[in-house]
């Protein structure tokens, strides 16, 4: 399935900004949402998360539907035409994750769906990925969009790491960034959202999709050398729908989350593929701004490139958004706000 897609509307909810304009405006000024949290650290220190300054003290189940709703209601607001006529795919935390934040997905998508007051399409689905969950709804997007199935399919990702359980399981991982561990990553929360459709006159247009597994996975029991096989495959899949090298990419957009795994992994699998003159490719993460923010990552590194195009500052066209997991599941796209020729 090639067939291309246009993302024609964005909603974001973040430690930074409760909708699209206002935190891409503070990630492009490089402002974070970090700050002390009710949850302890290693040392009897008082751990720094990036929390979504909600209106309400909502917790649990309730937090996550009003976070995912608010991005969405964002989305459609935009677009009038899609309201009744969209299929929804809402990226979740992966199953099995300690603290994860969503009992019943069913009843999580019903909840949102009475919140933002729409009714569910027929074709509405769940996919429970985590970080890479975008990637995966990218492509099961693409079948719906073409199959004629709905004129609209929205791409909801919503996830948060500030849970009790949450955090204390990754304390003991030794996973977060604490005054005694340097490399770890810093717990979040956020929602966003995309709204795609088949044919748009302006927007930002998937040209390439790659999916792939890493066998060295940061939690491999065979204790296997990284050599980025994973991410290179994504990226070469990617890259090879679009009809380009590497050395004709703009930047990138990377769910980086401050360990060294991942930006090793960035690293061997840029440096596998590049070839020929380039010009110099930036590589942009929302989580020097958020944190990790888990499932919500694609969508949200998609409503960031989609806002830069729009606002002139983008570091280049295509760019390549990329995201992986920690059993080793890594995704790649590129998008164009051109043609990629």
């Amino acid at each position: 399935m090639s067939a291309p897609i246009d993302i024609v509307s964005v909603g974001m909810v973040t430690a930074v900004g409760l909708d699209a304009p206002s935190a891409c405006a503070a990630m492009r000024a490089r402002l974070d949402g970090f700050q002390q949290t009710r949850f302890i650290g290693s040392q009897g220190d008082w751990l720094v998360g990036a929390e979504v300054p909600l209106p309400r003290k909502w917790i649990g189940e309730k937090r996550i539907a009003h976070l995912a709703a608010g991005a969405i209601a964002e989305t459609i607001k935009k677009v009038p035409d899609a309201s009744g006529q969209t299929a929804l795919i809402l990226c979740l935390p992966e199953e099995g994750r300690p603290g994860r934040p969503v009992r019943d997905n069913s009843a999580l998508l019903r909840r949102i769906a009475e919140i933002v007051e729409i009714e569910p399409h027929a074709r509405s689905r769940i996919v429970a990925h985590g970080r890479p969950s975008g990637h995966v709804a990218l492509d099961q997007a693409r079948r719906v969009l073409a199959a004629d199935a709905a004129p609209y399919v929205l791409i909801a990702g919503v996830d948060s790491y500030l849970t009790s359980s949450c955090v204390g399981h990754y304390l003991r991982e030794r996973r977060l960034l604490t005054a005694n561990n340097s490399d770890g990553f810093i717990p979040g929360e956020a929602a966003a959202a995309v709204l795609c459709t088949r044919s748009a006159k302006a927007g930002l247009r998937l040209f390439g999709l790659g999916l792939s597994r890493e066998k060295a996975s940061i939690y491999n029991k065979e204790d296997l050398p990284l050599r980025g096989d994973g991410m290179t495959a994504a990226y070469r899949a990617a890259f090879k729908e679009a009809g380009i090298g590497m050395n004709r990419l703009g930047y990138r957009i990377s769910d980086l989350l401050g360990e060294q795994y991942w930006f090793k992994q960035t690293a061997i699998a840029s440096l596998r593929l590049v070839r020929g003159r380039h010009d110099f490719q930036d590589l942009w993460s929302p989580t020097e701004s958020l944190g990790n923010v888990g499932a919500a990552v694609v969508p949200l590194m998609i409503g960031m490139a989609f806002t830069a195009a729009q606002k002139g500052y983008a570091a280049g066209n295509p760019v390549l958004i990329e995201s992986s997991d920690d059993a080793g599941a890594c995704g790649a796209a590129v998008l164009g706000a051109r043609g990629v020729e």
